[in-house]
């Protein structure tokens, strides 16, 4: 076996279990403290554009990966959709379409364009929970497995697009895995008692309470 399938297959493993632990946890307290709907959107458009490119470039690690990777995206989607309380046609629709449109340039214009095309929502799953990780007042929804896993997986993903010379596969993977790498980082920081930036303390609420209170009287 080669390095480039051997990477490429740790990489397949990792990312076919990476949303697990984070499902996991949803199913288990419900609690959805800091995880991000807009990211699980995005990672939705993610696994469908790899997946239909990982069968266009005839990569099995990438395709596959993506299979089993929407088993878990989907319900993620589904129960954030739901515990949003926004009406799932408006949850999918948007990253169905979007999906359309990133596999069309990828056969219109090929593996470097596509590559471009496939940044966007890269950063919009990792960044998407970037935001949520610094501004939610809590984060105990967030699975420390997944997010250790999602910055492993890009690691991974990042060292095989390099063997395999995929031009498109190096473009869309960079950002994401300097984005899963903050993540990382910032996620320890709240755990270690790092506030949110703009979460309302309770004494603000209080104040903010007491003065809409005073206006309506």
């Amino acid at each position: 076996m080669t390095v480039v399938q051997v990477v490429g297959w740790l990489a397949t493993a990792v990312g076919m279990s990476l949303g697990l632990p984070q499902l996991l946890k949803l199913l288990r307290t419900r609690n959805v403290e800091g995880l991000s709907l807009f990211a699980w959107q995005a990672t939705l458009v993610v696994n469908v554009i790899w997946l239909v490119h990982g069968l266009r470039i005839e990569q099995p690690p990438q395709w596959l990966t993506n299979v089993f990777a929407l088993s878990t995206t989907l319900p993620l989607v589904v129960l954030l959709t739901r515990a949003r309380r926004v009406p799932l046609v408006r949850t999918l629709w948007p990253a169905l379409a979007s999906a359309a449109v990133i596999i069309g340039i990828d056969v219109l214009f090929g593996s470097a364009i596509y590559g471009l095309a496939a940044i966007p929502p890269a950063i919009a799953a990792t960044g998407g929970q970037s935001v949520e990780l610094v501004r939610a007042e809590h984060v105990k929804g967030v699975s420390a497995v997944f997010t250790i896993g999602a910055f492993v997986n890009q690691c991974l993903w990042l060292a095989f697009a390099f063997l395999i010379a995929d031009a498109g596969s190096i473009i869309a993977t960079t950002i994401p895995w300097a984005i899963t790498g903050f993540n990382l980082v910032w996620y320890g920081l709240r755990l270690l008692g790092l506030r949110a930036f703009d979460a309302r303390s309770p004494a603000l609420v209080r104040v903010g309470a007491v003065r809409r209170h005073a206006e309506r009287s």
